[in-house]
Parts: structure tokens; C-alpha cells; sequence
């Protein structure tokens, strides 16, 4: 499955519940605007906008980029229903709105199901993406419906079969994302593709946004590689290509009616500051009044407990297990240090752009330099030179 799920509506809760987005009250409060009213404000430093828990590390494909390892087989060291049912009482008693179940492949669990109807019964907004296995049928999507969950999103990585199923590592996946996507429309749930970027696809925007289009989508994810599990082999874009980019996915949003989000290049805010805020014609680039990021206003669990601030910045600060969630993510170093930005070093400590961006992606800075208070390796603003080679020649497609 699609690893870079992880971040999913960080900035925008699934389309068809939540439609005004984020606004910011007051200094670090944000609040969650949607259809019946307006859910209490989330502070980051008390709690998490959206929490991940990796329900299980099992999974049938062998993505490139899996920041899990995903394995075969469900390991007996998972959370079990009960300690499932726990964990999800103390995300919603935090006050976070969002809840996303990942893995692996959420649908190895038998009892993902009751997972997501205890969740909704907590009043959590709730989501999952299943591996396009044989696992993933007509039958579970409906299931899923009945259990109330709010969105489904399946991965798309390739816009031809040859593409996506070699990124996959199993030949027919591409082919198996087309049928759900059938079905997830006959359900009525709301669809979410998820994309994720790096060196080796970096100008095939276009033919992925055609088949985004094509699909019917309500929700596009676009993630920017983190080079962690499978993906240290892979190589991320280069800065210049991040604004190349930036800039089709801003003209994109401009077009479509599809909302779309941006997740691990917290930079794309400062571009959309510099090329006239996220305003479209129809007003569908999806932008917090805060970013979220690693440990602030995000937080991940493991499929045995453990808290860490992202899945791509796997920093194990303790298990549910022994210790309170809430604990953990409020007063655990690791989490109180990323949550402040006077602790970051580089040029991003300096620029301009910092309260906007929060010095771009954390997980990414930590990935690549071992420091998560490093300048993100790959904006314009604090890699000038990164990619020159490659950025020449992208430069001359900008349009700024």
C-alpha cells in the first residue's frame, strides 16, 4: 500500500464532511470547521490535529517507496481490538478531530471494521487506505461504508499499468485500483488518490492528473518522497523540481474542482504566499491557517504501540502501552523540541518564510541529515544551488 498516506487531511478533513477548511483563532489554535458546526479549536501543543495508527505492518505488495517494510504476515506484537478500542478513546479525548488507520493493509485486520465504527462513535473523523490486493472487493468497501468511514483512498503512483504496477512491485495492481474505484463510487464514499513524487517521476504530473480526473476524484494527496524504509533507495526531486512542481500543482487546483492537498513540503505554502495565496477559481487548494508537521500537530502510533512523531521520522518516544498518548505527545523532548521553530538551525531558522512553512518537512531534514532541526534539504530558499543542473532546465517551464 501507499505508505504516504500518513499525512493525509492535515490541512482538510474528507471533502464530503468537512468543507471550510482550517481558520486560525488565536496564537496556536486551529479549528475544524464543518457541515453541523464548527468542532472545538485544536491546540497543538495539547493535542494533534490528525493521529495515524498503523494498525498492522502486514501487507501483500512490495512498494518502492514503503516506509513500513511492510511484511507478509500480521505479527502476534500488533494491538489487539481492545487495546485498538483504548487507544482510539484517548485520541478522541485529546480533542483531535481526525483519525486515519494505516499499516501495511489495513484490510490484513478482520476487525477493521469495528475499529472504525468504535472511532465513529467516539466522534472522530475517520479514514483509511486499503492495498489494491485481492483483499480489497466490492464487498469490504461496502462493509466499510456500513461502519461509517468518511474516506477512502487508494495510491496511484504510475499513469500506465507498466508505471504504477512496477512501483508496486506486483504486476495487476493498477488494474485492481481502477475496479475499487468503481466500487468506492457505487458505495458513495468520498475517493482520495494519493500520489507520491520523486526523481523518477517528476514530469509525469500531467498524465497522473489526467487519470485523477478521469476517476472522478474528490481528494488528491500529493506526497514528496521521504527517503525512509524501502524509499532510502529512491532518490526525492531535486529543489528545482519541487517549484516546478508546486508550480503545476497550483495551475492544476486552478482548473479542477478536485481539492488538493500537499503533504511532506511544507514549502509549497511560502510559494502559494509568493504566487498569490491559495485562492483559485474554484478555491480548492487545501491550506491550513498553521502547518502541520512531525510531531506538531501530527502523531503517529506503530501497529505495537509505539508514539512517534511521524512514520517517516520514526523516533520512538514511548509505547501506549506504558505510557498515556496524551503524555507522550505533549511533554515528551522529542515533540516539545518540534513543535519549536526557534529551535531550527540553517537558513530556515533566518528566513522570512518560517512562520508559514515551519521549515519545511522535519521527517525530510531528519531523514537526510540525521537532524530534524535542519533546513529542509530541498526549498529554493535554502538549497539555492540543489538540482542546478536539473533546475535550468526546469526553470525555463516556470511561469511565476
Amino acid at each position: 500500500m501507499s505508505n504516504y498516506f500518513h499525512h493525509l487531511i492535515v490541512s482538510h478533513a474528507p471533502t464530503l464532511t468537512v468543507e471550510a477548511g482550517l481558520r486560525q483563532d488565536a496564537g496556536r489554535l486551529v479549528t475544524l470547521t464543518v457541515k453541523s458546526g464548527t468542532m472545538k479549536a485544536v491546540n497543538y501543543d495539547q493535542a494533534p490535529l490528525l493521529t495515524i495508527w498503523e494498525v498492522t505492518r502486514s501487507c501483500e505488495l512490495a512498494c518502492r517507496h514503503c516506509r513500513a517494510s511492510a511484511e507478509n504476515l500480521r505479527s502476534p506484537l500488533e494491538l489487539s481490538l481492545q487495546e485498538g478500542k483504548v487507544l482510539i478513546d484517548a485520541v478522541a479525548a485529546m480533542g483531535t478531530p481526525l483519525l486515519v488507520f494505516t499499516g501495511g493493509d489495513p484490510l490484513q485486520r478482520p476487525d477493521l471494521e469495528d475499529l472504525v465504527r468504535h472511532a465513529r462513535e467516539r466522534g472522530l473523523i475517520v479514514a483509511t487506505i486499503p492495498a489494491a490486493t485481492p483483499r480489497l472487493t466490492r464487498e469490504r468497501i461496502f462493509s466499510l461504508k456500513e461502519a461509517g468511514v468518511h474516506q477512502l483512498a487508494l495510491s496511484l503512483d504510475g499513469a500506465t499499468a507498466k508505471e504504477h504496477d512496477e512501483f508496486r512491485g506486483v504486476e495487476g495492481t493498477f488494474n485492481k485500483v481502477e475496479e475499487a474505484v468503481g466500487w468506492i463510487h457505487e458505495a458513495g464514499v468520498p475517493l482520495q488518490i494519493n500520489t507520491v513524487f520523486g526523481s523518477w517521476n517528476a514530469d509525469r504530473f500531467d498524465a497522473l492528473a489526467e487519470k485523477v480526473r478521469k476517476w472522478g476524484t474528490t481528494f488528491w494527496e500529493i506526497f514528496f518522497l521521504v527517503p525512509t524504509g524501502r524509499g532510502a533507495e529512491l532518490t526525492s526531486c531535486t529543489a528545482w523540481q519541487f517549484e516546478h512542481l508546486f508550480d503545476q500543482i497550483h495551475r492544476f487546483a486552478c482548473e479542477t474542482e478536485i481539492t488538493v492537498k500537499v503533504t511532506e513540503a511544507q514549502h509549497f505554502r511560502r510559494f502559494q504566499q509568493e504566487h498569490g495565496g491559495a485562492a483559485s477559481r474554484h478555491g480548492r487548494i487545501s491550506l491550513s491557517s498553521r502547518p502541520v508537521n512531525a510531531g506538531n500537530g501530527f502523531c503517529f502510533i506503530d501497529f505495537q504501540g509505539k508514539v512517534m512523531p511521524s512514520g517517516f521520522l520514526p523516533l520512538d518516544c514511548g509505547n501506549i502501552r506504558e505510557t498515556p498518548l496524551a503524555d507522550i505527545y505533549q511533554n515528551h523532548p522529542d515533540f516539545r523540541q518540534l513543535r519549536n521553530l526557534n529551535a531550527l538551525t540553517g537558513p530556515c531558522s533566518t528566513c522570512s518564510f518560517l512562520e508559514t512553512c515551519s521549515g519545511g518537512s522535519r521527517a525530510r531534514a531528519w531523514a537526510l541529515t540525521g537532524d530534524y532541526t535542519s533546513s529542509e534539504p530541498f526549498c529554493i530558499k535554502s538549497a539555492p544551488s540543489s538540482g542546478k543542473s536539473t533546475g535550468d532546465a526546469t526553470a525555463s517551464r516556470l511561469a511565476f
